[in-house]
């Protein structure tokens, strides 16, 4: 049953803004809280506060009305026009709360915040599975929310390698960057048992990914990094055979597509960053945990071998085709 969110004077919402500006794999965590919010404000008009780069994928969520361009929290928001519920689903606070506040809404939905203050919300779990996390928040507002409704529909745009194999070296920090070397490893295994190998790469990872295709003899048509802008990247995961990669949003985009994946892991645990249990995704930890904004490769994603990726690549490949 919808919940009725109440504007200042009583009736329903109008207009809602959420802030989420923040990556590609948070856009995809926040998926399921979001949905949460349209069927419970099914008349609302959401607009979505985040990188303009994501606004296909945020549109593609059948959730979001409009994309307010927000990328981080330094500047203040854009006027948004008026906002009868504010949905703080970017962080704890006090700097999110403080943003959104500054738009006077009707009501903000958030974590409890003395700093803000906002005492309202409820209470912070820093140990909690991000999916999880704001699926809490917005049904301790009385949004009912499913954590597992993490799908996005296909892509229409066209993938640029149907069914490839894609290994995607690259990571936001160093500590969860696994060496390119045994991506490369991997990659040329992969390739020397039939498969079509791409190596993607986003902005500033054009190197990474030449250094991956270079060591593994792939070939310079391999190397799609720097020229698969988000549709195209969405649509050459979503009709992949295969996705290896590091904790980052591309892991996300295998996640919404069902895609098979094997996804490296550390420093940050998978139970609170990685994929549902489901058969199709295979999630190598070594159990030592980190900083993730280290310099350096964890030592705990050290630990994980070529081989070991190698041989849960095959066990996902051996799967029938979903």
């Amino acid at each position: 049953m919808a919940v009725t969110a109440a504007s200042p004077a009583g009736g329903a919402a109008r207009g809602a803004l959420v802030l989420r500006a923040l990556g590609l794999g948070d856009l995809l965590t926040a998926v399921p809280a979001l949905r949460a919010l349209r069927r419970g404000m099914p008349e609302a008009r959401i607009t979505l506060a985040a990188p303009p780069v994501l606004a296909p994928l945020a549109r593609a969520t059948g959730v979001v009305d409009d994309v307010l361009p927000a990328d981080g929290l330094e500047a203040p928001l854009p006027p948004a026009g008026p906002v009868d519920v504010a949905v703080n689903l970017h962080g704890r606070g006090p700097q999110s709360h403080r943003l959104l506040a500054a738009l006077e809404p009707g009501r903000l939905l958030a974590f409890a915040c003395p700093g803000a203050p906002h005492s309202g919300g409820p209470a912070w779990d820093p140990g909690e599975h991000e999916v999880a996390r704001w699926c809490r928040l917005v049904a301790a507002y009385g949004f009912d929310a499913d954590p597992a409704d993490l799908g996005l529909p296909a892509p229409a745009a066209a993938s640029p390698a149907p069914g490839a194999v894609v290994v995607h070296p690259g990571a936001a920090f160093p500590a969860r960057r696994w060496p390119p070397e045994r991506f490369a490893a991997v990659a040329a295994a992969l390739r020397d048992g039939g498969e079509r190998v791409v190596v993607t790469g986003g902005p500033g990872e054009a190197g990474l990914a030449r250094r991956v295709v270079e060591l593994a003899g792939l070939g310079r048509a391999a190397d799609l990094s720097g020229r698969t802008p988000l549709p195209g990247l969405a649509a050459l995961v979503a009709q992949a055979r295969l996705v290896v990669c590091g904790d980052t949003g591309v892991a996300h985009l295998a996640t919404a597509y069902r895609t098979p994946s094997v996804l490296l892991f550390g420093p940050t645990p998978p139970d609170r960053w990685g994929p549902p249990d489901r058969a199709e995704h295979r999630v190598l930890w070594a159990g030592r945990r980190g900083d993730p904004h280290g310099r350096e490769p964890c030592p705990g994603l050290l630990e994980i071998t070529a081989d070991q990726a190698v041989e849960a690549a095959g066990r996902a490949l051996a799967r029938p085709n979903r």
